[in-house]
């Protein structure tokens, strides 16, 4: 009897898991027509987008590109694709879930796909509620690093194009990547991945041209990675590579790595502290002003406690209108803090909060941090430059 129960259950629920997936965005060709170096016209020869829209009244105008993994070999698209454009929905963001054609196609047809697929986000922006300037690319593991060669690999699109989608950039204007393939010619370098998009035999200058840690330049755009500690499949040594060019070009980037943690994780729903990675990427988008339009604006001012100047402190601005406007932190150092306008604020009404840190001396000034201000105080952000004078008091 237990069998059979059993038995209806997981009927059930596969049948449930299959009107889930039914119910999914259709595929939408990235060519309308013949596709470019196409082997036949079946499923696996058309590259295509899923494309996930949050509700209208939530959206907030940023677009994703992603790209699963799958070792250029097969397509993972579920935990890293869908799932994954679930959760960007759920933060108001539009999500194109790729699928690019696989080996027995080698380089450059994968690259071809995202860069395609980056150029239609764009040049549809505008009929889907998007800007045109805040479209990223995201992969994970292969998936990583066809997106890291989306990011070092592009250009500026053909004015003269017959096609209009071919007129448009395909440069991402930012970059997601969960334990990427980056090398394919390090001892890190992850070898199944470098057969499928390469061959048996690759030409050693094309291993150099698709390490990608060897082809960031200060063009390559602002870049989130997350990986594993424990990965073996891709060691993290391929981010923390990606993370160092990036340093040396000076473009701005955030790497996070987990202690535990195996390949492939996704979202990672069952680790309480590895799941915590897209909640970092959402506060990283934010601070990042890509989650928002608008020009950034400068910070200066003064702080003063009790009529004499804040000796060693905090100031923090978060907006009064928008979750998705970057939350502007700075160091009050004898009464005075700066902001530069590449971390400034958006103009409209920010509630300030300053934090009483004590005094930079080798003996004990405040028992713990005090908040000053307790959020009570509004300043209104002009454009360009601000200036803010703060006078307080203890318990204000």
């Amino acid at each position: 009897m237990q069998r059979i129960v059993t038995l209806i259950f997981s009927v059930a629920l596969l049948a449930s898991v299959s009107t889930v997936r039914a119910a999914g965005p259709i595929p939408t060709p990235l060519w309308p027509g013949d596709v470019p170096n196409a082997l036949g016209k079946a499923e696996p020869d058309t590259p295509s987008v899923r494309i996930y829209q949050p509700p209208k009244d939530k959206s907030n105008g940023t677009g994703v590109v992603i790209c699963p993994g799958g070792g250029y070999g097969i397509i993972a698209m579920d935990h890293e694709g869908s799932q994954v454009a679930k959760f960007l929905n759920s933060r108001g963001i539009t999500a194109f879930v790729l699928r690019y054609r696989l080996a027995p196609y080698r380089h450059p047809i994968p690259l071809n796909d995202a860069q395609r697929a980056i150029r239609y986000a764009r040049a549809n922006a505008e009929s889907l509620g998007l800007s045109s300037k805040r479209i990223g690319v995201m992969g994970f593991s292969a998936g990583g690093h066809l997106a890291s060669t989306a990011a070092t690999h592009f250009d500026a699109g053909k004015l003269d194009a017959v096609d209009p989608v071919d007129r448009v950039s395909c440069r991402p204007d930012f970059a997601i990547l969960g334990y990427p393939v980056i090398s394919l010619n390090a001892d890190f370098a992850h070898k199944g991945s470098s057969k499928n998009l390469l061959g048996d035999n690759p030409d050693p200058a094309l291993l150099d041209s698709l390490s990608n840690d060897k082809q960031v330049t200060k063009e390559t755009p602002p870049t989130f990675l997350f990986h594993t500690a424990e990965d073996t499949g891709v060691p993290p040594e391929n981010s923390l590579a990606f993370f160092s060019a990036l340093r040396k070009a000076k473009v701005p980037a955030e790497l996070h790595i987990y202690q535990h943690g195996p390949h492939g994780v996704g979202l990672a729903p069952g680790d309480p502290a590895l799941n915590t990675w897209k909640d970092r990427l959402i506060d990283w988008l934010r601070q990042n002003c890509l989650l928002a339009d608008g020009d950034r604006a400068a910070i200066s001012g003064t702080v003063n406690l009790n009529g004499m100047p804040l000796k060693w402190g905090q100031i923090t601005l978060q907006s009064h209108d928008s979750v998705n406007a970057p939350i502007v932190f700075a160091m009050v150092h004898n009464g005075k803090f700066s902001v530069p306008q590449d971390h400034g604020a958006l103009s409209g009404k920010y509630r300030v909060s300053v934090f009483n840190l004590g005094d930079i001396i080798h003996q004990q000034t405040i028992e713990d941090a005090k908040e000053l201000t307790r959020g009570a105080l509004v300043f209104q952000i002009a454009p360009k430059q601000n200036e803010m004078s703060l006078d307080l008091t203890d318990g204000q």
